[in-house]
């Protein structure tokens, strides 16, 4: 098989291969590292897609969420 051929064959079943490879990547990492490790470091990236994301969208974001955790006049 050339080059042409496998990107033709990539192109036509990406969702597949993607989805296996991600399937796989997870399951080798939970065999190695366990459930709860792996389960811990999802959600630490999904905390910070969700802060990343918000920063990006309003620049004061972090400013904002320290004034409302901590008591008046400690942030400023």
């Amino acid at each position: 098989m050339n080059l042409e051929s496998i990107t033709q064959f990539y192109k036509s079943h990406r969702g597949g291969i993607n989805g296996a490879l991600t399937g796989l990547v997870i399951a080798v990492a939970i065999l190695l590292f366990g459930f709860f490790r792996i389960l811990f470091v999802a959600i630490c990236v999904g905390i910070g897609y969700y802060v990343g994301k918000k920063l990006s969208e309003d620049k004061d974001y972090i400013k904002n969420l320290l004034d409302r955790i901590l008591p008046p006049g400690t942030y400023r």
